[in-house]
C-alpha cells in the first residue's frame, strides 16, 4: 500500500510517502504563520502540495482543444475519449479545465464525476502533453503545477503542454469527503497505546468511524478511487488531449500511478519518468518496514549533521542524539507539549512535525528549532507549526485540502495488510528492532482498512508492463519516504525499467538535486534519449 504521509501510530500506519515536499506556505494556507519559518519553508520545500485557492476564478475562455480520434476507448466509453476539452485562463499564467470522467470503469452507466486540470502551454515546438502527478496518494497535480512549474527544465516547458490533474477523489476533482473539520482535527492528533488490547480496539474503532463517515459523505465514488481507475482516467485524458502516447512525470506515489498505467496500456506508454519509486512487488507490511528504516536513516543523517555544527540541541554521540529525539516523542505522549495557543502537541502531532522536515535536508534547521524549543523550554509551538503544515491545517481549524481523506481511501482500495493482532504485533516488533527511534509509528497498518466500507480492487495488469517503451526510474540513495531499494525494485520489476541514481538526501530528485539528473530527464522527455541504465549522479 502506498503512501502519502507519515502515519500516526496505528492509523495511517501503512507506509508513508507522497511527493510531499510540502509546498510553500504561500500556496498551502495551513495556518502556521511564524514568519521566519514560513520564509524558510517557502525557500526550501518547493514541490507539490495544496493551495486553498481554487484555480477556476475569473476564467476567460481560450478555445477548445481538438481531441484525438477514438484511440483505444473501451466499449461504452467512447464519448469520454473523444470529448473536447474547453480551457479557460486562470491565475496568471495557466489554463484550467474541468472534464467529465466515468464514475466506474466497469459500468459505463454508473454516472459521471469531474476531473480538474491545469496546464502551461509549450513555449516552443510542441512534442505533446506531459501529465504530472506529485504523489500522495491524495496530492493535487493542479497545485503542484502552480507551485513547481519553475522546477521543470526549460526545455521540458518549451516542448510540452504540461498538464497537472487532480486524480479522482482528490481536491478540486470530485472529492472524497469524510469528517468535518473539528472531527478531522481530533482524528489527526489523537494517540493510542497499541501495545494494549484496549489501545488497539480504540484505534480500530476510530478508523472504522472514519471509514463510515467517508462512505456516508462520499457515496459510490469511495469504491472507485483506486489507482487502476485513476490510470484509466489518464488514458482518457491522453486521448482527449490529442496524444497517441502518454508522456508522464510522476513522483513518489505518482510512480505507482505511472507504472500502473504502463501495465494497463503498455503500447500507449510513451516517455515515462518515475521519481522516488515504489517497488510494485512489495506488500504493505514490507513497505511499512522499509519506510520505517528510511525515516530512521534520514533522521540519523540529520542528527550527525546537527551535531557537527554549532547550536545543536542534541548532545553526545549520534546514538545519544537519536535517543533524545525519541525522548521528545515519548514525552509528547505522556505530557503533551504546550504551545503559544490553546492546543497541545500530542505524540502523533510531534511525529508529523519531525517527519515532515526529513523530506529535504535544507529543512533540517527547522527541525533543530523545533527540538530546541521542546527540549529547552517544553514548548511544542514549532512542532505544531510543522505538523499543521504537513496536514494542510489552517489557523482557523479548517483544512486546505482533502489529502488525508484521499490518502486513506485510495490506499484501502489498492492493498490491505493483515489485521490479525498477533501478526501485527510480530511485524511491529520487527519494525521497531530495525528502526528503534521511528519504527513504532509504522506498525499495525492493518487497522486502517480493517473495516473499510469497500473491498480492495482486483489487479488487472502485469507489473512488468511487457512491451512498454523504456521507462526511467529515479532513486535517491537516502530517501526517507521511498527508500532507494524500492527504486531498484521498480526498475527490476519493469521489463523496460532504466535506473538512474541520485546520491543524496531527501525525497525524490528531479527539480531538487543537480544538473546531472535534470539533463538526463530533460533529454529523455524532450528528445527520447534514454539514459544509461545505472547512471549515477
Amino acid at each position: 500500500m502506498v503512501l502519502g504521509r507519515p502515519a500516526p501510530a496505528g492509523r495511517l500506519a501503512h507506509v508513508i510517502s507522497t511527493h510531499r515536499h510540502p509546498s510553500p506556505p504561500s500556496t498551502r494556507s495551513t495556518g502556521r504563520r511564524a514568519v521566519g519559518l514560513a520564509a524558510s519553508l517557502a525557500a526550501v520545500l518547493v514541490i507539490a502540495g495544496c493551495t486553498a485557492n481554487a484555480p477556476w476564478k475569473a476564467q476567460t475562455p481560450v478555445g477548445e482543444a481538438t481531441s484525438s480520434a477514438d484511440v483505444g476507448a473501451p466499449e461504452g466509453y467512447e464519448d469520454f475519449y473523444t470529448q473536447d476539452i474547453v480551457w479557460t485562463e486562470c491565475r496568471s499564467d495557466f489554463e484550467c479545465a474541468t472534464v467529465p470522467a466515468p464514475l466506474s470503469w466497469s459500468d459505463p452507466d454508473a454516472g459521471e464525476i469531474e476531473l480538474a486540470l491545469m496546464r502551461t502551454r509549450a513555449s516552443g515546438e510542441k512534442v505533446g502533453s506531459l501529465l504530472v502527478n506529485p504523489g500522495g496518494p491524495g496530492g493535487s497535480g493542479v497545485d503542484y503545477l502552480e507551485a513547481a512549474a519553475g522546477n521543470l527544465g526549460d526545455r521540458v516547458r518549451a516542448s510540452f503542454d504540461v498538464v497537472g490533474f487532480d486524480p479522482r477523489g482528490v481536491r478540486s476533482s470530485t472529492e472524497v469527503v469524510c469528517f468535518d473539520d473539528a472531527e478531522k482535527d481530533k482524528y489527526l492528533s489523537e494517540d493510542a497505546d497499541l501495545t494494549t488490547d484496549e489501545g488497539l480496539a480504540a484505534a480500530r474503532e476510530s478508523s472504522a468511524a472514519w471509514g463510515e463517515a467517508c462512505a456516508e459523505n462520499t457515496g459510490e465514488l469511495l469504491g472507485n478511487v483506486d489507482t487502476q481507475s485513476a490510470a484509466k482516467d489518464m488514458d482518457m485524458l491522453r486521448a482527449a488531449l490529442g496524444d497517441d502516447e502518454l508522456h508522464y512525470l510522476g513522483f513518489s506515489y505518482g510512480t505507482s500511478l505511472g507504472a500502473t498505467y504502463a501495465g494497463l496500456f503498455p503500447e500507449r506508454a510513451g516517455r515515462l519518468v518515475l521519481d522516488g519509486a515504489i517497488d510494485p512487488r512489495l506488500g504493505s507490511a514490507e513497505m511499512s518496514a522499509g519506510q520505517a528504516v528510511g525515516f530512521e536513516n534520514a533522521l540519523r543523517a540529520y542528527v550527525a549533521d546537527c551535531q557537527a555544527g554549532a547550536g545543536c540541541p542534541l548532545t553526545g554521540s549520534v546514538d545519544d542524539g537519536m535517543q533524545q529525539v525519541r525522548a521528545v516523542l515519548d514525552q509528547a505522549y505522556d505530557r503533551p507539549y504546550r504551545t503559544d495557543g490553546d492546543r497541545v502537541v500530542t505524540q502523533t502531532l510531534a511525529f508529523y512535525g519531525v517527519a515532515v522536515t526529513l523530506y529535504d535536508e535544507q529543512s533540517w534547521s527547522l527541525l533543530s528549532q523545533a527540538l530546541a524549543a521542546a527540549i529547552d523550554e517544553g514548548d511544542g509551538s514549532v512542532l505544531l507549526f510543522l505538523a499543521d503544515f504537513y496536514n494542510d491545517r489552517n489557523a482557523d481549524g479548517s483544512f486546505a485540502s482533502n489529502s488525508t481523506e484521499a490518502f486513506t481511501s485510495i490506499n484501502c482500495l489498492d492493498s490491505r495488510s493483515s489485521d490479525d493482532v498477533e501478526v501485527m504485533r510480530e511485524q511491529a516488533a520487527e519494525i521497531e528492532a530495525a528502526a528503534p527511534t521511528m519504527g513504532s509509528f509504522f506498525g499495525y497498518g492493518g487497522i486502517t482498512c480493517a473495516d473499510w466500507p469497500y473491498p480492495a480492487a482486483e489487479q488487472e495488469y502485469d507489473v512488468a508492463a511487457p512491451g512498454a517503451a523504456p521507462i526511467v526510474v529515479i532513486g535517491t540513495t537516502n530517501d526517507p519516504a521511498t527508500p532507494y531499494v524500492w527504486s531498484e525494485g521498480m526498475a527490476e520489476a519493469l521489463d523496460s525499467g532504466v535506473l538512474v541514481t541520485y546520491e543524496g538526501e531527501g525525497h525524490t530528485a528531479y527539480g531538487r538535486s543537480n544538473s546531472c539528473i535534470m539533463e538526463a530527464v530533460d533529454d529523455f522527455l524532450v528528445d527520447g534519449i534514454v539514459p544509461e541504465d545505472g547512471l549515477t549522479c
